[in-house]
């Protein structure tokens, strides 16, 4: 899938509503994939470690660092790369411990067989994928794993399913998080889904929203019209009016692939 630079570098734009809007993620996820990823987890795997402190990780398209702050509360030795300066910024003011650099999946400033597990959290649709598998594979140790992670709205609830129609897609939702394709240098090996619930204040819910690559691209007008209608969901839906407080049904997709 070729990278779509325009919406993958729009959301600097929006900063301020992508760090209060966009969830986190859930631990279950987070200690599964680190579980997973530890050397000696395979017949082919032979230098076994003990403790996911000891795994450097590089958190790429970290953003905000969103993800990414789920690998610092771990003690994790954390390198993030994000293209987008204005979300790189935020980072480095957020987590000062993280070394923070400019680039992209297709192009790491990492040196080769550096990195126990590379990360994607919301961001692998956006690269170009027979590139970015070979840029990790060149970074990854021989017993690296790369995981890609998706938080994806569960709209089999009647109101988020309402909510997704009036938003309509983004290119996570389109993208096929539950078998994501990998290039050749890459191969799959393992895939976990958790469900979890995000409150949220109508504030975050809104923010969640215009945090969109496609909903910041929107003309200002239609912008406003869409908002209109989210606001007449969240006052009118029987599960939802009167509340001050909506709880966001998630699912959480992690897929794991190592050098082939």
């Amino acid at each position: 899938m070729a990278r779509d630079t325009t919406h993958a570098l729009s959301f600097g734009q929006n900063v301020g509503d992508y760090e209060r809007g966009r969830p986190g993620y859930p631990d279950a996820a987070v200690e599964w994939m680190l579980a997973q990823s530890q050397p000696g987890n395979s017949p082919s795997d032979t230098e076994p470690t003990s403790g996911a402190a000891q795994l450097a990780v590089v958190d790429v398209g970290a953003g905000t660092g969103k993800f990414t702050s789920s690998l610092v509360a771990r003690g994790l030795e954390v390198t993030a790369v994000e293209p987008d300066s204005v979300m790189r910024a935020s980072l480095i003011r957020s987590y000062p411990t993280v070394t923070a650099l400019q680039g992209t999946g297709e192009s790491m400033p990492l040196p080769d067989a550096s990195a126990d597990l590379v990360t994607f959290a919301q961001a692998w649709h956006w690269v170009d994928v027979p590139e970015a598998s070979a840029e990790v594979a060149r970074v990854l140790k021989p017993s690296g794993r790369l995981a890609l992670i998706w938080n994806i709205r569960d709209q089999s609830v009647d109101w988020v399913a309402r909510l997704g129609e009036i938003m309509g897609s983004s290119a996570a939702e389109d993208y096929d998080s539950l078998t994501p394709p990998v290039g050749d240098a890459l191969e799959t090996v393992e895939h976990g889904q958790f469900f979890w619930d995000n409150p949220m204040s109508r504030d975050q819910l809104l923010a969640m929203i215009t945090s969109r690559s496609y909903i910041i691209a929107l003309e200002p007008e239609a912008r406003a019209e869409l908002l209109v209608r989210v606001w007449r969901l969240l006052d009118e839906h029987p599960q939802l009016a009167g509340h001050d407080t909506y709880v966001m049904p998630y699912q959480t997709r992690v897929t794991l692939a190592r050098r082939a």
